[in-house]
């Protein structure tokens, strides 16, 4: 695989960009590096092409945003239309009244919309706006909800927080209501608002989400979902309408607007009047480009059924690649979770061999074959069952060599590249 321009491309940006990139996710460490392209030319349905003219089946979604498949004409076209009339005005503009009231006809929770351009605006103003209804100062917290100071503090790569605000940010565990308990129990009075992705890896189980939200409410607290991922994925109406458990404040981006940069906050009436008296006002707020595409999206998911179309390949995905693991006797290296519609590879420690050096093989073998993936599978409209197919003979060859690698007592040999690093490593 020729990658030269890629390379050329990269000395560039080491110069100008710290990282290299805008995204960390997206850095060359995140995949397997020298053999994976570092940038990207053009997309069109499940495939992309990079600056090199090399081809790929995309399994990483652009992070998640691509729900319809790239380059999907009824939503550029809805964006060209728009961008005939104006990217953004002076004052307001109706397309603005007709997303809000498109999210209030699909989600639950929606009686009120703001919006905002990214998962950080929208799960941040979802906390002050929690804060201020209830004039509590601490979060409880579980998932990924972003980069702002109240949860990065949370993670390993909380350099230039203020270690206060340790004190403000609590976190439990996904499916342990004990965990949430005693937080509560140790902080009466005193949270706000508990956030939580709905589903991520795991699914709920016992009534998980249910008994969050009574127990939050018993403690006078609000209920938050970060639906930043599963909104317009899991289901239209997000994963509350899935699990039917409906939050006071919900939190949407990613796949609402099939890649273009909005998000909303959307929830209880009473509760997003806060809007009103606190601070969360921004200049693109209106940008009418990503609005448009955002209702073209929505428009489409209804009337293509993308969802379920997307879940059945999904399945298809899921279920094959567990059979592969099995027919090559990989259960004690690898395993699969999450919804079909967006599942996660689960890349194990065993002996000598550490879960990234397996997961480096896997993402280093699927690149080689025409795959792009950073241990993850998120699915589009455009990954059709031939395209599963394709992928799942793939795999097959990528764990023909991972079992042949450790067989060998020597699993480096078949390391071409160095191993993959997490965002979120230990310091």
């Amino acid at each position: 695989m020729n990658l030269n321009n890629s390379e050329k491309y990269w000395k560039r940006a080491e110069e100008l960009i710290p990282t290299g990139t805008q995204t960390y996710s997206k850095m060359p460490n995140r995949f397997a590096m020298g053999l994976t392209p570092k940038f990207i030319d053009y997309g069109e349905g499940a495939y992309l092409w990079d600056v090199d003219g090399n081809k790929f089946i995309d399994y990483v979604g652009a992070l998640g945003p691509i729900i319809l498949g790239y380059n999907y004409q009824p939503v550029n076209d809805a964006i060209k239309k728009q961008l005939e009339k104006g990217i953004i005005f002076s004052l307001g503009n109706i397309l603005e009244i007709e997303l809000a009231e498109l999210l209030a006809e699909t989600i639950p929770s929606a009686e009120m919309v703001k919006y905002g351009k990214n998962g950080n605006d929208i799960t941040s103003a979802a906390v002050r706006v929690a804060r201020a209804y209830t004039g509590r100062d601490k979060i409880i917290m579980c998932g990924y909800h972003g980069g702002q100071d109240w949860h990065i503090i949370t993670t390993p790569r909380n350099l230039g927080v203020p270690k206060k605000l340790k004190e403000f940010s609590l976190t439990f565990e996904y499916n342990n209501i004990v965990s949430l308990e005693s937080l509560f129990l140790e902080n009466k009075d005193q949270v706000a608002a508990v956030i939580m992705e709905p589903t991520g890896v795991m699914e709920p189980e016992d009534n998980f989400l249910q008994k969050v939200k009574e127990l939050a409410h018993e403690k006078g607290s609000l209920l938050i979902f970060d639906e930043v991922k599963t909104g317009f994925r899991c289901h239209i109406g997000g994963a509350q309408t899935l699990y039917g458990v409906i939050p006071d404040l919900s939190c949407f981006g990613k796949a609402m607007s099939n890649g273009m940069p909005m998000s909303a906050l959307v929830g209880k009436k009473e509760i997003m009047r806060k809007c009103e008296d606190i601070f969360f006002s921004m200049q693109a707020g209106g940008e009418l480009l990503s609005i448009a595409a955002s209702i073209a999206t929505i428009k489409e998911l209804k009337k293509t059924d993308t969802i379920s179309k997307v879940h059945d390949v999904g399945l298809l995905l899921k279920e094959g690649y567990k059979d592969l693991i099995q027919k090559h006797r990989l259960e004690a290296y690898m395993d699969i979770f999450g919804l079909p519609q967006y599942s996660v590879f689960d890349f194990k420690e065993i002996k000598a061999v550490s879960a990234l050096q397996v997961k480096t093989l896997f993402i280093q073998e699927s690149i080689k074959r025409g795959i792009l993936t950073g241990g993850y599978s998120i699915l589009s409209l455009a990954h059709t069952k031939e395209i599963i197919d394709m992928t799942l003979e793939v795999y097959d060859d990528v764990f023909k060599v991972i079992r042949k690698a450790v067989e060998s007592n020597n699993f480096n040999h078949y390391l071409e590249c160095p191993v993959v690093e997490e965002v979120f490593r230990k310091p």
